[in-house]
């Protein structure tokens, strides 16, 4: 078994992201998540790290790709979206993955209704970005970059 550092990193996206650009655009704005997509790619490009991008609004599919990523991923940017208040399941399916997790939001949820100021997910991730908009996700997979980098380089240390 190699010690490298994984490079892949699981982009994941909950319910009712597949309408952003559409959906209160006074609070998500105008961009697609197709347009985030395409970001994502060109960054990961960038720092050398290969995405798997998905969007689901049923939790069992964002369950299954966090335990996917567990064989395969060195870390995982998830938006959970409105799972984010509610989803026991996604922090266990969270709390079974061992690389980094960053939590993405793209309002900042502090600022809205008080329900909103629950996460259960910020109970397992090693950081949360909240109200920078859609620069979020590359702000979170620079980070995924660097603990990975920095997990390779204590690999490497050790060897």
């Amino acid at each position: 078994m190699s010690l490298a550092p994984r490079r892949l990193v699981y982009v994941l996206n909950g319910p009712n992201l597949n309408l952003l650009g559409k959906r209160q655009p006074h609070i998500y704005g105008s961009e697609t998540l197709a347009d985030v997509e395409a970001s994502c790619r060109t960054l990961a490009g960038e720092l050398g790290l290969e995405i798997r991008f998905h969007q689901s609004n049923r939790e069992y599919e964002i369950v299954d790709w966090i335990h996917e990523a567990r064989e395969t991923a060195g870390g995982i940017v998830i938006n959970p979206a409105a799972f984010t208040h509610t989803s026991v399941a996604i922090l266990d399916a969270l709390n079974t993955f061992e690389a980094p997790v960053i939590e993405v939001h793209i309002s900042n949820v502090h600022k809205r209704e008080a329900f909103r100021h629950h996460s259960y997910v910020s109970l397992r991730a090693d950081g949360v970005i909240a109200g920078l908009g859609t620069q979020g996700y590359g702000l979170a997979l620079r980070r995924v970059a660097q603990l990975i980098a920095d997990q390779g380089s204590a690999v490497a240390g050790s060897s």
